[in-house]
């Protein structure tokens, strides 16, 4: 009977606990988003006067609302650990991240481990499935400038087309220096099983926890955002002659491969950052980068690259799920680990001012 009651106590703790945890993010979001909007309404003259400003100011706050969205996941004991190569020195570069897709809650796991990487997320372009247009980051997204996409094969040619347009519209005009993207198209639960049997049909790698990798958003991106040298491989400097003029740009100069992996390979979905039901979780993040310049963009070989950078996350992934860390690279004993730590008082601060500017607003 002790054993039952206690249950139910612990039960019933969670039940509350997730509650006020709901009933706040309800609150936050009625307070950051139509804040977020109205700042930008405000801002309308600025956008026209100087808009490379309006989009600096606009960043600012689309890094202030993601942050918010990583104190759900950090109060509730959600915390990130980062392995492989340290990204925060490429963070004013221009730079592609390709990542492994097994649920909602990679894009919040991204949110939370780019916070500390200079001004990345402000600067950042992401493309992720047209059903999170319709969540309450929808709008946000399509005032920042990110792009939704359509899956399936009925959709897949007309929203590359869009996807060029896209870029060429926004990318440049917009200062965007990152763009994020998972090449499975879709989560890996949905699409394993027919990733497998295509693998066999064509004689390609049995892979258990990615995907296969599609083609056709990478490399959109790279003939768009960079310029081909004959050899098929880009080259650092993009943009059309009107967009470079005096302000040149580099282009994209590298690509940064991201492999989310969860403990016991239990993916954190995006109700579970919500609620905050799970006990405190720490999920590992690992990074590799690629110089630009060893990237190939004609299909054949981008093909066979992509497929490659899958086979070692698939392998990476194994030796985690086996021991419980990443490999150490090359030239090193041991596989060096770091927290991602997010500060406390900085959150509390920008929560402060999403609570003010709605109480003032009203």
């Amino acid at each position: 009977m002790a054993q039952l009651l206690d249950g139910a106590g612990e039960l019933g703790w969670v039940l509350l606990k997730s509650v006020i945890r709901f009933v706040f993010m309800v609150f936050n979001n009625c307070a950051a988003i139509p804040s977020y909007c109205l700042y930008l309404v405000l801002l309308q003259p600025l956008r026209i006067w100087d808009s490379s400003a309006f989009w600096h100011i606009e960043g600012i706050m689309f890094k202030w609302l993601l942050a918010m969205v990583s104190s759900w996941g950090w109060i509730a004991g959600y915390t990130v650990t980062e392995w492989g190569d340290d990204v925060r020195p490429i963070s004013e570069e221009e730079a592609m991240v390709i990542v492994n897709h097994q649920s909602t809650g990679d894009v919040c796991t991204l949110m939370m481990c780019l916070q500390d990487k200079g001004m990345v997320v402000q600067k950042m372009m992401w493309l992720m499935d047209h059903v999170f247009k319709y969540t309450n980051f929808g709008l946000v997204s399509l005032i920042h400038g990110d792009f939704f996409i359509r899956q399936g094969k009925a959709h897949r040619d007309k929203q590359l087309i869009y996807l060029k347009d896209h870029l060429e519209k926004y990318y440049h005009s917009r200062n965007r220096k990152w763009i994020v993207l998972f090449p499975e198209g879709g989560f890996l639960r949905k699409r394993r099983e027919t990733s497998q049997l295509f693998a066999k049909k064509h004689d390609l790698p049995h892979l258990t926890h990615v995907t296969l990798p599609r083609l056709g958003a990478t490399q959109v991106i790279l003939k768009t955002l960079s310029a081909q040298q004959e050899n098929g491989s880009v080259s650092s400097e993009s943009g059309t002659p009107n967009q470079r003029g005096d302000n040149k740009r580099k282009g994209l100069q590298w690509v940064v491969d991201v492999t989310i992996a969860y403990p016991k390979a239990r993916p954190m979905d995006i109700q579970t950052w919500i609620f905050g039901y799970r006990p405190p979780t720490v999920t590992h993040v690992h990074y590799r980068m690629y110089p630009i310049k060893e990237v190939p963009v004609e299909a054949k070989a981008l093909t066979s690259w992509l497929y490659q950078r899958f086979v070692e996350k698939e392998e990476l992934l194994t030796h985690f799920y086996d021991k419980g860390s990443f490999p150490s690279q090359d030239g090193q004993k041991e596989a060096a680990s770091r927290p991602m730590i997010l500060d406390p008082v900085w959150l509390c601060a920008i929560q402060s001012f999403a609570f003010a500017s709605a109480y003032i607003c009203h």
